[in-house]
């Protein structure tokens, strides 16, 4: 089984909204992001990624972690991601090979989701403003 290695990006606005992508010729719906160029640090690459993606500069909050999942769009192949919590200075607009850009709910069950947004991300992002609103 091939790994693909990628860094990817949570990006949360106001309303507590996730910003997922779906890149040209593929069907599902995934974080920002993308493959590490070689010798590349996950973080550069997130960013790098994410200016390329969205037209914004960002900034990273928090190192989520680093999650072994399926891939959305290559069959028989494993995604390792380093995910970042990442805001964005800007609005983000549509950029390089991204075909669709959307703000979905937590509870989104109509968009067709990546594997890590689902059983990583989402399940995150839910626990994460649980402590934030438990702290404020």
């Amino acid at each position: 089984m091939k790994v693909i290695t990628v860094a990817a990006a949570i990006i949360l606005n106001e309303q507590q909204q996730l910003l997922v992508v779906r890149k040209q010729n593929t069907a599902c719906f995934m974080q920002v992001g993308g493959k590490l160029e070689p010798s590349e640090p996950s973080e550069m690459a997130m960013l790098r990624e994410t200016q390329e993606e969205t037209g914004c500069q960002a900034s990273i909050e928090q190192f989520v972690g680093r999650f072994e999942t399926a891939t959305a769009n290559e069959p028989d192949h494993q995604l390792v991601s380093y995910v970042y919590y990442v805001t964005l200075a800007g609005t983000p607009k549509i950029a390089a090979e991204i075909a669709e850009m959307k703000w979905v709910s937590l509870d989104d069950q109509s968009t067709p989701l990546a594997p890590l947004t689902t059983q990583i991300v989402m399940p995150w992002v839910r626990q994460f403003l649980i402590a934030k609103a438990i702290i404020s």
